[in-house]
């Protein structure tokens, strides 16, 4: 038998396909771009920059030279090889704009018969099975492991040791938010609550807050989380026939839920289900329901419903572009839903806020103690402040209208769902129980988010 090569060739570059119409015209996909570093052919750092799917559908990252920004904006499906060497100049030739291409093109960010390739697995993968895989809720639980033993530990401790781990350190933030708050539980399970979606070290306290004051109520019989849609192709609100698969289990779907609502809404309601496939927003809530509700004799969860809700304050509450779900329509058929189902239904709006600093396109820093700085702080605050008293009072009409009319500033990317949930509960009252803001050290990126619930 022969030994395997103990220097293995490294794979081969990507070919550029002259005959591959995708390739001769090329059109980018929505893609992001980050800074990296790589080594150049003399052995020396050089500044890169990665390029990934904004979508999220493609796990591939292709790297290149900063120069290549200027490309990519002509990379629209107009123009072909030639008359985008031509517009750009610089330097650029056919061969390596061609590079570019193929790079592009094998991790699928064209638009083409490979990227295509690709959605239909992703599609038919999704369509096959019953729950979601865990996704942001295993990276989280495999991080405190290797934490705790090293980064090389075996994936098999992982799975093992992940769930207590998580469930310990919830326990820890549940009583470190509400060790010195006067009523640390509530009297009753709310009929919907806020909570973050920001990952759990940056969002914990506010997680905690509103989890934490639940962890002697009474067991809904199936919960409804509503997110936000950050990389899917959803136009309006985006229904989820799936369950959810954390380290901590699984939490089926509610099937009278997802029926009563693709009755009402027609199958629009569901054409983008595809969406959900990594979209965080709704999935990290639910390893905070499993640990605080538990499961019940029979090993289950409480059954769960999720749904992406668009932005309201874009298009009057109207899909971006008419052919998704509205946002009326949806709240009235959710209301109904509620009412027609028998026993405790826990609405959860999965609710970040503000996005500032340069990360996010704006110029200032928000670290540190000059004057700019505290200004550039005190702005994100002073328009939480005041968009979350329309929340606290009830406004939901309101907070959109003031959106839209400023233009929100600060980036909130929850409206939509903070709105559906106002009008679908109706409360009679909104109880506000915690704000706070993560800066990073830089001091490019805040997120800001809140806790509450409504009765």
């Amino acid at each position: 038998m022969s030994q395997p090569d103990a220097n293995p060739p490294a794979p081969s570059a990507p070919k550029f396909d002259p005959n591959a119409p995708h390739m001769r015209r090329p059109k980018l996909r929505p893609v992001r771009g980050f800074p990296a570093q790589g080594k150049g052919p003399d052995g020396q750092e050089v500044q890169l920059i990665g390029v990934a799917d904004a979508r999220q559908i493609s796990d591939k990252v292709m790297f290149t030279m900063p120069a290549a920004q200027m490309v990519f904006p002509m990379m629209d499906g107009t123009r072909d090889i030639e008359q985008i060497v031509k517009e750009v100049g610089r330097g650029l030739t056919p061969q390596i704009l061609q590079s570019i291409v193929a790079q592009l093109d094998d991790a699928c960010l064209l638009e083409g018969p490979t990227f295509d390739k690709l959605l239909s697995k992703v599609k038919a993968e999704f369509d096959s099975a019953t729950n979601l895989p865990p996704g942001s809720t295993a990276a989280f639980a495999d991080s405190l492991v290797a934490s705790a033993l090293g980064p090389n530990v075996d994936e098999s401790v992982k799975s093992e040791q992940g769930p207590s781990r998580v469930r310990d350190l919830f326990n820890q933030w549940m009583d470190k938010a509400l060790e010195k708050v006067e009523k640390p539980s509530f009297d009753q399970l709310p009929r919907a609550i806020i909570a973050p979606h920001v990952d759990y070290p940056r969002g914990w306290i506010n997680y905690a807050h509103v989890y934490g004051r639940m962890r002697v109520c009474d067991r809904p019989d199936r919960v409804i989380v509503l997110g936000t849609n950050h990389f899917g192709q959803g136009t309006g609100v985006v229904g989820c026939d799936k369950g959810y698969t954390t380290p901590l289990g699984t939490s089926e779907a509610d099937s009278d839920v997802v029926h009563a609502l693709t009755f009402a809404l027609g199958d629009k309601f569901l054409a983008n289900r595809y969406d959900h496939e990594r979209e965080h927003s709704v999935e990290l809530q639910m390893m905070w329901i499993q640990h605080v509700f538990g499961a019940d004799e029979n090993g289950r969860f409480p059954k769960v419903f999720g749904a992406l809700v668009h932005d309201p304050a874009v298009a009057n509450g109207e899909s971006y572009d008419g052919n998704g779900v509205a946002l009326e329509p949806f709240v009235k058929a959710l209301k109904d839903c509620v009412s027609s189902l028998p026993g405790r239904t826990l609405i959860v709006a999965s609710a970040d806020l503000s996005h500032a600093g340069p990360a996010f396109g704006d110029k200032q820093t928000l670290a540190g103690e000059t004057p700019e700085a505290d200004a550039a702080r005190k702005r994100v605050f002073q328009h939480d402040m005041g968009m979350l008293d329309l929340v606290r009072q009830n406004k939901p009409g309101e907070l959109v209208a003031a959106m839209a009319w400023q233009q929100n500033p600060t980036r909130w990317c929850s409206t939509g769902n903070i709105v559906a949930t106002l009008l679908a509960v109706e409360p009679e009252r909104v109880e506000m129980l915690n704000y706070a803001a993560s800066i990073d050290q830089p001091g490019t990126t805040m997120v800001s988010s809140f806790a509450a619930a409504m009765w």
